[in-house]
């Protein structure tokens, strides 16, 4: 579902009323707990009554029980209100290319642009360009990378008709293989909240979480 100015309406009244409900009941727990310190109270042995020490530790634990309820009330007013605001910064993604993981490569002018990330440097990064079948059609060897988001471009050539074209990348260190992200570039067309979580609609790779996220363009 789109976000829109309706949406952001009733997604805050929807707050609004989980706030309200969670303050009734925070009330009636208050007032449950003094009628029943009352009723103690009223009903306690004559020859031995509540001390002081007694109705403070009472009074205290109640006050402890309302200002916890009263934090939790704060904390999902702050958490609604960003997610709204997340919300609608995020229409202004629609249109704009985002970096997200995946490995289908999307060939234009003969030229696929993708990418990856690497979870530490390696001596050797290997990226190698997949058919449908899973056959290898081309290989680039970009030698050794830093840690984090690189790019690359593919020079497609004779197999730039060729629908499903995927890549996968290998990185070394020594003998030691480097985890590695393949990333791809895709185009937001539309932003999507369902409760607490905020998504994106691309084109390409379908609905993916705003967390996923890599880079902006």
């Amino acid at each position: 579902m789109a976000v829109n100015s309706t949406t952001s309406a009733t997604d805050a009244t929807a707050a609004a009323s989980s706030i309200a409900a969670s303050t009734t009941d925070a009330n009636a727990t208050s007032e449950r707990f003094l009628k029943l310190l009352v009723a103690q109270m009223q009903n306690q042995d004559p020859l031995s009554p509540m001390d002081n020490a007694q109705v403070t530790s009472q009074m205290a634990q109640i006050n402890t029980v309302s200002g916890i309820e009263k934090l939790n009330l704060t904390v999902q007013g702050l958490s609604s209100q960003f997610a709204q605001l997340q919300a609608v910064q995020g229409v202004s993604l629609v249109g704009h290319d985002v970096v997200v993981p995946g490995n289908t490569l999307q060939v234009a002018d003969a030229t696929a642009e993708a990418g990856y990330e690497l979870t530490g440097p390696a001596d050797q990064v290997k990226v190698e360009i997949l058919a449908p079948s899973g056959k290898v059609v081309d290989t680039l060897n970009l030698g050794a990378q830093t840690s984090g988001v690189h790019s690359f471009d593919w020079n497609a050539g004779a197999n730039a008709a060729t629908p499903g074209l995927r890549f996968r990348v290998t990185a070394t260190s020594g003998s030691v293989n480097t985890a590695a992200t393949t990333l791809v570039r895709d185009r937001v067309a539309a932003v999507s909240t369902a409760g607490s979580v905020f998504s994106l609609e691309l084109v390409n790779a379908g609905t993916v979480p705003y967390s996923s996220i890599k880079a902006f363009n």
